[in-house]
């Protein structure tokens, strides 16, 4: 072993225990391991910022992107109102929100598919009145699977396929992976619908924190019925059920300056009609995306710069704020400030009057509807406190189809190799920015940046290993252990191997590390690299063990109210049974 091998290792030892420790976060480890790493020599200058402009780091990045465009354009509501029931048993529930889940992670990020339906997951929880707990850890798991039959699922893919063409001179095509991916995603689909979640301990009451509810409960709310597409508005049934299926509570009707109380509804809306109700921010703009309703006429501020979109914030008004003991009419918070106030929460209280002219009072939490990037000085200039950002958003359910077609048809150009796929993405993103789905400011906001220097960093690393001869090293000596053995016994052991980091390791870095050792053991039994690196793709992502081995594991601990060893009662099974399914599907879709 050379001195540069040695400190390589060391390096990559030294980066793994740091992100296990996890005192310090995980991009700012391999940063430092980056600049430790061309301080030493071991990776030359002109090479130490190249994994930044990696193909694999600008899908990445580019994705989040992409996915929250489908979330503000209401594409997402579309799909996931029309499948979920509070009243299915556990496993039908799961087997349905896991297929859906899985779906979405094929075509976009799977953080940010999980992200997308965890608390449509935590509503149905609620409303069929067992813990969240028995889906929760089962969504995640058919998020992880879904990402694993397309190019764009899931990092590792992207990864596995950068470094491919890096030694080959050509990546994976979008759907390479979906022969292997989608029968180990459908085997493990069925597996956590079926028995997986029997499996997690239904815990104490109490143990589950809501992560999407908002700390002050509902707001009263209004909304407003708009131009009418049909020869007549939304029915009274559909208004119950949709309000059943989006949590939203029905308080009364204004038509013509007099308000009606639930049991007074007409059997239609009308254009004009204001619905006064009850929710939670999340519930009010899916209940306003499935019925096409809009903000009450002079409610939706105009945008204070074309570039620009709306948002939601949440504030508590105190007993010296400008708008205590005040109307928002009175104060011009619209014409001053470009605001409109959306909802009021007061405990006891339903709202007998307009919200525009409603006396806010000292303890009022309200919900305000802001241009984009002013909300600090819309609070600020209210004098109240703002509360922690839930990420809430405005959905514009009428560019839906525009957001989906532009998706959709980079995704088949890709597809059938007719354009480079990064450059498809970035192609959907300008258009999405064009069209207004999403506004410009704020538009880098969506990136996740710990990942992009996560991958930036790691992958100069990697090919500095390479390079070493340090990953030959590693292959030769996986390939010693398997001497005299069928060459599908090493790639057995590659995925063992591989899994086994990605349980206490990102799955991005975790790629980055195993990818060229799949490609040196293929060298050294002198067969097709290709099995090995989809090996390397599938075991990469398959993280059941913990929750740390992949984001949406994480993601689910605290709502879920989850005990670090309550994964592997899942996940075990899981893990072996994705070898089961896995390794026969390589070699026949991908022979030695």
């Amino acid at each position: 072993m050379t001195n540069e091998q040695i400190i390589l290792f060391a390096l990559f030892a030294g980066v793994f225990g740091l992100m296990l420790w996890g005192r310090w976060r995980y991009d700012l480890v391999a940063f430092s391991g980056l600049l430790l790493g061309v301080v030493l020599g071991v990776v030359p200058v002109d090479q130490a910022f190249s994994g930044f402009g990696h193909p694999a780091t600008f899908i990445v990045a580019i994705v989040i992107v992409v996915s929250a465009g489908l979330v503000r354009s209401g594409a997402v509501y579309l799909v996931t109102r029309t499948v979920v029931e509070s009243g299915r048993p556990v496993g039908a529930h799961i087997a349905i929100m896991g297929g859906l889940g899985a779906f979405l992670s094929a075509f976009m990020n799977n953080v940010a598919s999980l992200a997308l339906l965890m608390p449509v997951d935590v509503q149905t929880a609620r409303k069929a009145g067992r813990p969240v707990r028995l889906s929760l850890m089962a969504l995640s798991f058919a998020t992880i699977l879904g990402g694993l039959v397309t190019l764009i699922g899931t990092p590792p893919n992207i990864i596995v396929s950068g470094i491919r063409q890096d030694a080959f001179g050509t990546p994976f095509a979008m759907f390479d992976f979906a022969p292997v991916g989608g029968l180990t995603a459908l085997a493990g689909l069925a597996f956590v619908a079926l028995v997986g979640w029997r499996l997690i301990p239904e815990g104490e009451a109490g143990d589950e924190e809501e992560r999407q509810d908002s700390p002050v409960g509902a707001y009263v709310a209004e909304l407003a019925v708009g131009d009418l597409q049909e020869a007549e508005g939304p029915t009274l049934e559909k208004l119950r059920k949709v309000a059943e299926e989006t949590g939203v509570r029905l308080h009364g009707l204004v038509r013509e300056g007099k308000r009606r109380r639930p049991s007074e509804f007409p059997k239609s809306l009308e254009a004009g009609d204001i619905l006064v109700l009850e929710a939670r921010p999340e519930a009010l703009d899916e209940f306003r995306a499935a019925l096409s309703l809009d903000f009450p006429e002079g409610a939706e501020p105009p945008k204070a710069d074309g570039r620009a979109g709306l948002a939601l914030v949440e504030a508590v008004v105190p007993v010296d704020a400008r708008i205590a003991g005040k109307t928002a009419r009175s104060i011009g918070l619209a014409w001053r400030r470009k605001t409109a106030l959306i909802g009021v929460a007061r405990r006891g209280w339903r709202g007998t009057e307009r919200l525009e002219r409603t006396t806010i009072q000292p303890g009022d939490v309200v919900l305000l509807l802001t241009p984009e990037g002013e909300e600090d000085a819309v609070v600020d200039w209210l004098g109240c406190l703002p509360l922690a950002d839930r990420g809430l958003v405005v959905t514009d359910q009428r560019k839906v189809w525009t957001a989906i077609g532009l998706f959709a048809g980079a995704v088949a150009l890709a597809s059938f190799g007719l354009i480079y796929l990064p450059v498809a993405l970035a192609i959907v993103v300008v258009g999405y920015v064009l069209t207004g789905i999403l506004p410009l400011a704020g538009l880098y906001d969506h990136v996740e940046w710990p990942i992009v220097v996560l991958l930036g960093s790691l992958i100069p690393l990697g090919e500095a290993l390479d390079a070493s001869g340090g990953a030959a090293l590693i292959a030769g000596s996986l390939t010693t252990l398997t001497e005299s053995q069928p060459a599908w016994v090493a790639l057995v052991l590659l995925m063992v191997v591989t899994m086994t980091l990605s349980d206490v390791l990102n799955n991005a870095a975790t790629a980055v590390v195993a990818a060229p050792v799949g490609i040196r053991m293929a060298e050294d039994l002198g067969v097709s690299a290709d099995p090995f690196l989809m090996a390397v793709a599938v075991a990469a992502s398959c993280a059941f063990l913990t929750p740390i081995g992949h984001q949406n594991n994480t993601l689910i601990l605290r709502p879920g109210g989850y005990a670090f060893g309550d994964y592997w009662r899942m996940g075990l099974p899981l893990e072996i049974i994705v070898l089961a399914v896995s390794v026969p599907a390589i070699l026949v879709f991908w022979p030695l």
